[in-house]
């Protein structure tokens, strides 16, 4: 292959990357239909729902549920979907960054380019604020060592993003389409990466890539006794150059409860781990207290 060749790919791999990344962050993935699993409450034991997905039992020491919660299947036995808190008066937020990566492109990460984002990590262990890292089983194979240190370090848990970062339902931003028993499969797949790498702080979440489902997707993985994790909070970080202008939206969206979608990937988010500088002491100021998914569906 030419180097004008291989720059032509590079770039509309790129592209559809970027486009899902933009998804990832819009909401725009779940018709009418869909919203129909979301009626579900917490269930009264997790363990077995970590069990039947594959994640390993979350740690017991502190800051890492043993049990994290989950919610009941909804009408059908559809998966069930979280979006935000039924709890709003609480002032609670649960920062969560997607750790997308995926499966074609181990040649890019040996080309140089960045899909994890260190800095990130350290500010929010600096800041003291507990997050949900959705991550892919591909950038758990790409980064085991940071997969592991994040995933025995109590003041994060993570969740899975599928391994591939392969479309769950299709058209969506071009990504490549899973069917029913390969996207079943691939949540298996990640939940063993994570396990390969040495993570323990696993909890039974799941969030789509390109934030795009449909009632098949939610049937799809209703063996996975898995709670699907959207969000109501759009940060805009996705190929974002101006840090303020990404916590302004953040600011102006947050709710009690609220459930925020950002990123842990530097070439694709590279000014997150600014704008979490800015969002954190000003949400703090308001009186907000930041929680982990698995506090917010337990509530």
């Amino acid at each position: 292959m030419t180097n004008s060749v291989r720059k032509v790919a590079a770039a509309a791999a790129t592209a559809v990357l970027g486009a899902a990344l933009a998804g990832c962050g819009g909401g725009a993935g779940a018709p009418d239909a869909g919203r129909e699993a979301r009626v579900g409450t917490p269930a009264a034991s997790a363990s077995a729902s970590a069990s039947a997905a594959g994640a390993p039992a979350a740690s017991p020491q502190a800051g890492a549920p043993a049990k994290p919660p989950t919610m009941a299947p909804g009408p059908n036995g559809l998966t069930p979907v979280f979006e935000r808190a039924k709890q709003r008066t609480d002032k609670t937020v649960a920062l969560t960054f997607d750790a997308d990566m995926t499966s074609d492109q181990g040649p890019r990460a040996a080309d140089g380019e960045h899909f994890d984002n260190p800095a990130l990590i350290s500010t929010l262990r600096t800041l003291k604020v507990p997050s949900t890292i959705f991550m892919t089983g591909r950038w758990a194979e790409e980064y085991p060592d940071q997969a592991k240190s994040i995933g025995t370090d109590p003041n994060f848990e993570i969740a899975n993003h599928s391994y591939s970062h392969h479309a769950f339902k299709s058209p969506c931003y071009g990504l490549p389409a899973l069917d029913g028993a390969a996207a079943r499969a691939d949540v298996d797949r990640a939940f063993a990466a994570f396990k390969q790498a040495g993570a323990v702080n696993t909890v039974p979440y799941f969030r789509f890539p390109g934030g795009c489902y449909d009632d098949q997707a939610l049937r799809a993985l209703s063996t996975a006794k898995v709670t699907a994790v959207q969000w109501d909070v759009v940060s805009g970080d996705a190929f974002a150059k101006d840090p303020v202008a990404v916590a302004e939206q953040v600011l102006d969206g947050v709710k009690p409860g609220s459930v925020v979608v950002m990123h842990c990937t530097r070439s694709a988010a590279p000014v997150t781990e600014e704008a979490v500088q800015r969002i954190v002491p000003e949400l703090r100021k308001r009186g907000y207290r930041f929680v982990k998914v698995s506090e917010l569906i337990g509530k």
